[in-house]
């Protein structure tokens, strides 16, 4: 194969576990849904990969077979799985793994099995593209489940001559969830004979993580923002692997993901009551009725109407709203939730929209339209998460006029900048500490501010104009898939 040129177009196989439009548990599936989209108007050849499960629907996808029974290698054992294809945006490739044994289930995860099902998704994709005759330049791989395809290149694949010239990329999107199993899966991957890595790691010297030998193997490791790229290097934010990733820190780059700006558009999104954009910004306020009116509460143009869009967790900051829910609502402001998650947060808001039906409304679902409607009807838009390695939700916010309170940690950090009267600038209001009371006391500046219209028009206008779409993203992952490629060719 021939040395490539820095103008040479790429051939990109991206590997997870769920994208958009097929189906989405979080932000991995938005992210891999909206990447390959942009780096396809950058002249690439790009392919996903992601498991068929039972919610993909073959009809509606329009899904065609395109290899069938194909062996795939687990340990001792084999497994037939056919490969379907799909697309997404222009026809951009999406293979699925159809494996009913392993996929054709309830839910996407929570599984005793889920270390074989990855495994097998794992070498499948990598099979498929042999099959298929199409050796990529790099393999983008994505949080835990994807983990061993790096191990693999240095194991298995070493000398392999299809992937001689094939080099990994691996993003990180939470480190809190890295797939920890027990020696058994090294057995199902075949690489138990290299055994345990973590010896210097006493929670993980007897464990598979497979986040972890992602980390070590790959040849760039990405994560979704500067800061939490930095941030991850310190115990506080590494989640045990701090260590390992300090030293790799010279392959650790933040690439601050984007948003689908056709998605999100608020003069041409049908999801929303009344179009608008920054020259039309007065009738925002359509939205804003409509939103109290389909969250029953008083309509008030006047009464600020704050909003999170949020998995109702700790990590989330709802440890943090619980504290200071009553002394915020004693302001006068309306409350408006939706989102899922643990039970003792439904049971808070469903008591707190009972005592305060003229002040609170909770949505206990994730439903899209209804998002939209919360991002063009709210003045402002909670995210006081304890960490947040990027966040789309105040990128969306902003977009459509709705200003932030965020805590300064890491993509909200890298999107929002904290407003500052004396000299003017600023599109957002940040704390820094994992403090109820510093949270509250952000709150109560933007409610401060928000009483200067023409000030938080300012803010609004701030937010709508910053360019957060995928196409300087995109660039930025070209150079490291070509960063990636030349150390790997380097044979460091």
């Amino acid at each position: 194969m021939k040395l490539m040129h820095n103008d040479d177009p790429l051939k990109v196989l991206i590997l997870a576990a769920e994208i958009v439009p097929f189906v989405k548990v979080g932000g991995l599936a938005d992210v891999v849904g909206a990447l390959p989209k942009a780096l396809q108007e950058l002249g690439h050849d790009v392919r996903l990969v992601m498991p068929r499960y039972r919610q993909i629907d073959p009809e509606h996808f329009h899904l065609q077979t395109i290899i069938s029974s194909m062996p795939v290698p687990m340990g001792s054992y084999q497994v037939e799985v056919n490969i379907l294809q799909g697309t997404i945006g222009n026809n951009v490739p999406v293979y699925m793994v159809d494996a009913p044994r392993y996929f054709e289930r309830e839910n996407l995860y929570g599984y005793t099995d889920d270390g074989e099902r990855f495994i097998l998704f794992c070498r499948a994709a990598l099979e498929a593209a042999r099959a298929l005759n199409w050796s990529p330049n790099i393999v983008h791989c994505n949080d835990w489940h994807t983990g061993i395809v790096p191990n693999w290149m240095h194991t298995l694949y070493y000398g392999d001559p299809f992937f001689e010239h094939t080099a990994t990329v691996y993003t990180i999107h939470n480190l809190a969830y890295q797939g920890i199993f027990g020696y058994r899966l090294l057995e199902v991957a075949g690489v138990a004979s290299k055994g345990f890595l973590y010896p210097q790691i006493s929670e993980l010297a007897n464990v598979v993580d497979v986040m972890g030998r992602g980390i070590l193997f790959a040849d760039s490791i990405t994560t979704v923002s500067e800061r939490y790229a930095q941030e991850i290097l310190t115990p506080t934010f590494g989640e045990r692997l701090d260590h390992l990733l300090r030293s790799r820190k010279e392959r650790v780059f933040g690439i601050l993901n984007g948003i689908d700006y056709q998605e999100n558009d608020p003069i041409h999104d049908a999801h929303i009551h009344t179009p608008f954009d920054i020259s039309s910004l007065d009738r925002r306020i359509e939205n804003k009725i409509a939103l109290q009116e389909q969250a029953h509460l008083p309509v008030n143009a006047d009464i600020p109407l704050l909003a999170m869009i949020s998995r109702l967790a700790d990590q989330k900051g709802l440890d943090l709203i619980s504290q200071i829910v009553h002394p915020l609502l004693d302001q006068g402001i309306q409350l408006v939730v939706m989102g899922i998650g643990d039970q003792h947060y439904h049971e808070l808001f469903q008591t707190l929209a009972a005592r305060y039906p003229n002040q609170v409304a909770v949505f206990l679902t994730f439903n899209t339209e209804l998002a939209q409607r919360i991002y063009a009807g709210s003045d402002m838009f909670l995210m006081p998460s304890r960490f947040e390695p990027c966040g789309l939700n105040q990128m969306i916010a902003m977009r459509y006029g709705s200003v932030p309170i965020v805590r300064n940690v890491g993509g909200l950090a890298d999107t929002v900048q904290n407003y500052d009267p004396a000299s003017d600038t600023g599109n957002g209001f940040l704390f820094n500490d994992y403090d109820p009371w510093h949270l509250f006391a952000a709150i109560m500046r933007a409610l401060t501010v928000y009483r200067f219209k023409d000030v938080w028009r300012t803010l609004q206008i701030r937010g709508m104009q910053a360019d957060h779409s995928w196409g300087a993203s995109a660039r930025r992952y070209v150079d490291i898939y070509r960063n990636a490629l030349a150390f790997h060719d380097s044979g460091e």
